[in-house]
């Protein structure tokens, strides 16, 4: 059987071989791919009709370059598996590409050296902002970031350093307001379920909480059973309802624990909720709404933080150094009334 050969590779059309088509300069082949620029419509026509000969297309990212905007925007994302940082990504990519952005979205697995692997490559691609949505690249590395001219937003971070811009969401006030919800649906015996992830908005979430509890004179059990996933709040609801003094409210510092920790208190310790416990999440992911969870939860403005991301960064000044969004109660029937 005869080998088949693989056909070379084209070359990409230049603008120099469309101008020369066209029978016309080379700047003005340049000023027809140009919103706003000046051309006559006779040259414009020329133009055209020699690219669509051509099969040409513009280098948006050369002409970027020059100019010293690539237009590419970087994602920094761990665990993108679970359905909250899904939903950042598929609400921000969706926003930033209506605003002509290019998107690139690195994976960093939830290792803090792929979190600055994946940092360094945003440089050599020329990023123009880096949005480092998880992760906890180190803080030189993000100055040398900044150095090089890059915008680089944090989100849920507070950090102390000039340069990079801040969006955080109210988890101190959240975690503060389902200890009261708790409190006043006569819950006197209080857990938090949090994670060993120890991210900055998980830590603030469960150490708010235990304050929130302690001002009111009440002990918080706390378990960190693993990973902030479904299995471990399960296994935080074996640790914490085994024993006799069993917490009768539980605040989860996600939803996908608050989920597990569900599943776990009616299917093996046939406890009825919100009768005999009742529980709280966070994030409002959409398996919260499911009617066998019915979960109240407190809601993460993903909509809003992604729009404001894509705003700011059409800007050619940046915004406020730290920006605050609040988060809402989504009351269902996981808390008596």
């Amino acid at each position: 059987m005869a080998k088949s050969k693989l056909k070379p590779r084209k070359a990409s059309v230049s603008a120099s071989r469309v101008a020369e088509v066209a029978g016309v300069s080379r700047s003005a082949v340049s000023r027809t791919f140009t919103d706003g620029a000046s051309v006559s419509p006779e040259t414009r026509a020329k133009v055209l009709a020699a690219a669509e000969k051509l099969g040409y297309h513009v280098n948006h990212l050369a002409r970027g370059l020059i100019h010293h905007r690539s237009g590419i925007v970087c994602l920094i994302v761990a665990e993108m598996q679970t359905p909250f940082q899904a939903s950042f990504v598929e609400a921000a990519t969706r926003r930033l590409q209506d605003k002509g952005k290019v998107v690139m979205v690195l994976n960093t697995a939830g290792q803090p050296a792929n979190v600055e692997a994946a940092l360094r490559q945003t440089l050599n691609y020329r990023a123009e902002a880096t949005v480092v949505v998880s992760g906890a690249p180190p803080l030189s590395l993000v100055e040398t970031c900044i150095e090089n001219g890059q915008r680089v937003i944090l989100i849920n971070r507070d950090d102390a350093i000039e340069g990079p811009q801040f969006l955080m969401i109210e988890n101190e006030a959240a975690a503060t307001e389902a200890c009261f919800m708790l409190r006043r649906a006569g819950c006197t015996r209080l857990a938090v379920v949090s994670s060993t992830a120890g991210t900055p908005s998980i830590v603030a979430r469960e150490t708010a909480f235990v304050a929130a509890a302690k001002s009111a004179g009440i002990e918080v059990a706390v378990s960190r059973a693993g990973p902030t996933g479904y299995a471990s709040g399960a296994e935080s609801a074996r640790q914490l309802l085994a024993g006799s003094n069993r917490p009768d409210g539980v605040f989860c510092v996600t939803d996908l624990l608050a989920l597990g920790f569900l599943d776990a208190t009616r299917i093996e310790f046939r406890l009825r909720v919100p009768e005999d416990i009742c529980v709280i999440g966070f994030d409002d992911i959409s398996a919260a709404s499911w009617l066998g969870y019915d979960l109240t939860t407190f809601r993460q403005p993903i909509a809003e933080i992604a729009d404001y991301i894509a705003e700011m960064l059409d800007e050619d000044e940046g915004g406020p150094a730290k920006v605050r969004f609040p988060v809402h109660v989504v009351w269902r029937k996981t808390v008596r009334p």
